[in-house]
């Protein structure tokens, strides 16, 4: 871009500002603080090329076939017993804790990588995507339709390789009905991700996500329980 010198003549006028132009192939993004356009280039993408780079199933073929058998057939069922449940996820390698509720539509990708404390409970419908593994400490609570996503994407990649990773969530926590934990999170010890919202970073114990997406304290409570 053409820039006026310092000092000039008095006969002498400012050069014309020149427009930013794109290049072939690039996208727009935000300027700098006069307002000026600068552009990024795009990535072609060529999902034909995907290798899944850097994903370990951790298993053998035949296993993860069984599990899906019993996943489908059994696990997720209305009429399949609650106490059943964590005793067929310990069959397929969990670690889980006692006193574990786990309701009807629960999906869990692969038992191997989830650790599941004591006294936690999983509501209908909740998704735990563990392509990496999972961590739920004691006591903590994930609701309905809940979704804890520990695979991504590398955005920039033409091939749009994984970028995955760990979902950790501390004791006490709780996940709220159709909220979302997305990969590389630990929600923080008695954290709430509320309603609907998504946590895409890490949340601080005691903390608050609202569907808005902002984080808060938790209130205060008194001695009787009744919040401050």
């Amino acid at each position: 871009m053409a820039k006026t010198t310092a000092a000039q003549p008095a006969a002498a006028q400012p050069e014309a500002a020149e427009p930013a132009v794109a290049p072939p192939g690039a996208a727009p993004h935000a300027g700098d603080a006069a307002g000026e356009t600068a552009y990024r280039a795009v990535v072609a993408r060529s999902l034909r090329g995907f290798t899944g780079a850097g994903y370990e199933k951790g298993r053998p073929l035949l296993v993860q076939a069984a599990w899906f058998a019993a996943l489908h057939l059994l696990f997720v069922k209305w009429w399949f017993p609650a106490r059943w449940r964590p005793v067929l996820l310990r069959a397929f390698g969990a670690r889980v804790g006692e006193r574990v509720l786990i309701r009807r539509g629960v999906r869990v990708h692969w038992p191997w990588k989830l650790d599941i404390g004591d006294d936690v409970w999983i509501g209908e419908d909740a998704w735990i995507l563990n392509l990496e593994p999972v961590t739920i400490g004691q006591d903590c609570c994930v609701s309905q339709s809940a979704l804890l996503c520990t695979g991504s994407h590398l955005r920039r990649s033409a091939t749009f390789e994984f970028d995955n990773g760990p979902i950790r969530l501390e004791p006490g926590c709780w996940v709220a009905a159709r909220a979302v934990v997305l990969r590389g999170v630990t929600v923080g010890r008695d954290a709430v991700v509320g309603a609907g919202a998504v946590a895409h970073r890490d949340l601080a114990p005691g903390s608050v996500l609202t569907a808005s997406g902002t984080p808060g304290a938790a209130p205060a409570v008194s001695a009787k329980g009744v919040t401050a």
